[in-house]
């Protein structure tokens, strides 16, 4: 990208941040008057309106949220390298608080934590288990972990792992009690091991997806947990159908002890993100951890 067009679009989401051409000029470092003439020229090179301006305020066109929304997560993924980078210089110390579903703790954690916490032997890092949507400011927490989309617009996300394909589930010894469904319609007349959500108390729809329909199936069963890692336990004693993340599952299917149902109706869904209210004054250990744990597409 050539450097003025890098320049233009770095001024654009300074001012959609800010809804002030006089706020976004002092971050930038430049004038009002200069900074109005680089929106007014990308505007007139793009051939779009970006921004609504009014005497009292100024805010984004719906072009404008589009493009804040294409741009935004690569100037952060710039501006939290650099962090990290710069971080490194100091040996980063101190801890970092971070709540998640259950199931991240495996998926995403468990396989790169080892080795971040041999870099930084003086990073505490702490996981909190919880499925809810926890509001991670009033709880003091550095940043929560969801999918993708889960995650609320006025956060930062930072995409820390692949999508997440999910699979339904039982035991050998339950299908010999039981005929396999072939849709999920089917599954009413299954013994399914429900999941109750923390924060609204009501229980988890299971989520399916075919021929670009999507829709949710409310089961039924004597079984209701509020965590995974036992619905899957309970699936392996035979007591009925799970429904997991697929790599959750995936030992259990190639070692026989679980046979997969409703793979062509089983959705993939956005993986798992950090999401945080702002990069602005993010301590070297939180940085180190967010340039760590930063999904690296091969």
């Amino acid at each position: 990208m050539p450097r003025d067009e890098f320049s233009e679009m770095r001024a654009f989401l300074e001012v959609a941040r800010e809804r002030s051409f006089t706020r976004a000029a002092a971050k930038l470092g430049v004038t009002r008057s200069a900074l109005s003439h680089t929106i007014r020229a990308m505007e007139e090179r793009l051939g779009v309106r970006l921004l609504s301006r009014t005497t009292r305020d100024v805010a984004p066109t719906a072009t404008g949220e589009r493009l804040v929304e294409s741009i935004e997560p690569h100037f952060e993924s710039i501006a939290a390298g650099i962090s990290a980078i710069s971080a490194l210089r100091g040996k980063p110390s101190g801890q970092v608080r971070i709540v998640c579903p259950d199931d991240a703790v495996n998926l995403v954690f468990r396989p790169r934590l080892p080795a971040f916490l041999r870099d930084y032997p003086d990073i505490n890092v702490e996981l909190i288990v919880d499925n809810g949507f926890t509001n991670i400011v009033e709880r003091q927490f550095d940043a929560g972990v969801r999918l993708g989309e889960a995650i609320a617009r006025d956060m930062v996300a930072v995409r820390i792992g692949p999508d997440v394909g999910y699979a339904v589930v039982g035991s050998p010894d339950y299908f010999a009690r039981r005929a396999a469904p072939k849709s999920p319609q089917d599954l009413t007349d299954h013994n399914c091991i429900n999941l109750r959500l923390p924060t609204s108390g009501a229980l988890y729809a299971w989520e399916f997806r075919k021929n670009g329909r999507e829709f949710s199936v409310r089961v039924d069963g004597q079984l209701t947990l509020n965590n995974i890692a036992p619905a899957l336990d309970a699936a392996l004693d035979g007591i009925g159908l799970a429904y997991a993340p697929k790599d959750l599952v995936q030992p259990y299917v190639e070692s026989g002890q679980f046979e997969e149902v409703l793979a062509d109706w089983c959705p993939t869904f956005q993986g798992y993100h950090l999401y945080y209210p702002s990069r602005r004054n993010q301590s070297p250990a939180f940085a180190a951890f967010v340039a760590a744990f930063r999904y690296q597409t091969r």
